[in-house]
């Protein structure tokens, strides 16, 4: 009859994945549990699982005295030596109990601990494999959704998907198959918690590794990721191999390798912007399809000032900022963008001030700290006003009226008539930070 819970050991291990011993030492606490709920904790019980008979074998073990003060722990000399002739004083001696004592109520009490212990070895075993599995993307269907997020069926497990960790605008029905990047996972109380990203920069990279062999060998690096998850990307690709190109690979023969890329992230558009050591070079790579006029480098301020033509600012600034804002996150640099227009009146006006400070004997930044950027906006100025500014006093404001008069004069005969300046704000700049967000 025993023999059936050997064979039920053996198949519950083979079929949930669980180490035999384990089931075997989780069956014998059990019973033991049981047996001293029935009997009191004072029993000295000790289980064993006969691997022969496949019994489980009950033993009450007691202490040989001379004289008995507690029978459920102690037995004289007299009877214990019924049991075993070379007993000797103080030692311990075991009875074999019939397991069928348990009663009904203690076995339903041992069937619950062993479905709970192996509920907690088949949560471990889950653990231990996923928590190895960070960085890996999974697939499973949409189960339900809570306050967290939606809840994913894995098979023998969950994951969780954020609400924060999601596409923007993304919507799943119950029943949906869906993939994420495995981003972390916790133990918890009702099992182990799986945490996986949609929107994460990593998980378009994972995605790369998966669809692009060259990618996945390492002969293309990925060099950097920026998104605005569900709309648009740029993603930044080195080739160590001369002989490959990394954008052409990472697109595929028309377009098919970074179609299912696009498909999967429910159509966010991808740029591959062909990664360059040279600062210059690799944010005007970064900001097409704008083409470029030039570059002004600040390495102390990690800024750069753009300058694309006329017909060439809304590509280059982009959908609400997102093209500029994508690049300067790509690049970890702050841009400006001006055309080129605005950039030559911006830099004329810079070398004015720079002659109008050099006349008044103070610096630039004196005039641009206390608000003034323009040779027009210091003339429409009292004196009294103009002394806010660091350094001009009586002794000097006769030399910067003059130089001022002067420079605006020059400035308006070498403007060409037939040309007409848009205002500022028309042709105007637009600015981005690494990491600013819409």
């Amino acid at each position: 009859m025993n023999l059936e819970l050997k064979k039920a050991i053996d198949q519950i291990s083979k079929d949930k994945g669980i180490d035999r011993e384990m089931l075997i030492d989780t069956l014998e606490e059990a019973i033991r549990a049981s047996v001293t709920k029935k009997y009191g904790d004072k029993m000295d019980i000790e289980v064993t699982f006969n691997e022969e008979t496949g019994e489980i074998e009950v033993y009450q073990f007691k202490i040989v005295v001379e004289e008995v003060e507690d029978p459920d722990t102690e037995i004289i000399m007299a009877d214990a030596i019924k049991h075993d002739p070379n007993v000797e004083l103080d030692d311990a001696i075991g009875f074999r109990l019939q397991v069928e004592d348990l009663g009904r109520i203690a076995a339903q009490s041992a069937k619950q601990v062993i479905i709970q212990r192996m509920r907690d070895a088949e949560q471990e075993i889950i653990y231990e494999e996923y928590k190895n599995r960070k960085g890996e993307i999974v697939s499973g269907i949409i189960q339900r959704r809570d306050r967290s997020g939606w809840i994913i069926n894995l098979g023998r497990t969950e994951a969780l998907l954020p609400k924060d960790k999601q596409i923007p605008r993304e919507r799943f029905r119950q029943g949906d198959r869906v993939e994420g990047l495995i981003i972390d996972v916790r133990k918890e109380g009702r099992g182990p918690q799986i945490i996986i990203t949609r929107s994460d920069p990593e998980y378009m990279v994972a995605l790369f590794r998966r669809e692009v062999p060259e990618v996945a060998d390492g002969t293309v690096n990925i060099m950097g990721v920026a998104r605005d998850p569900g709309l648009r990307a740029k993603v930044t690709v080195l080739s160590q191999d001369s002989n490959v190109d990394p954008v052409g690979a990472c697109v595929g023969i028309r377009g098919s390798r970074i179609h299912n890329i696009v498909q999967e992230l429910r159509g966010e558009r991808i740029d591959i912007v062909l990664w360059s050591p040279d600062i210059a070079t690799y944010a005007a790579n970064a900001l097409s399809p704008a083409r470029i006029s030039k570059i002004a480098i600040d390495d102390e301020e990690k800024s750069l000032e753009v300058v694309v033509p006329e017909d060439q600012l809304t590509p280059a600034i982009g959908k609400k900022g997102q093209n500029v804002k994508l690049a300067a996150k790509l690049l970890g640099w702050k841009i400006d963008i001006f055309t080129n227009t605005r950039f030559n009146k911006l830099h004329k006006n810079r070398q004015l001030l720079e002659q109008l400070a050099s006349a008044a004997q103070v610096s630039v930044a004196d005039f641009t700290e206390a608000g003034f950027d323009s040779l027009e906006a210091i003339a429409a100025c009292t004196n009294e006003q103009l002394f806010d500014i660091q350094g001009i006093d009586e002794e000097n404001i006769g030399n910067l009226r003059a130089a001022l008069n002067l420079l605006i004069s020059q400035n308006k005969e070498e403007e060409p008539e037939a040309v007409a300046e848009k205002p500022a704000e028309d042709a105007g700049g637009e600015q981005a930070e690494a990491g600013d967000e819409e």
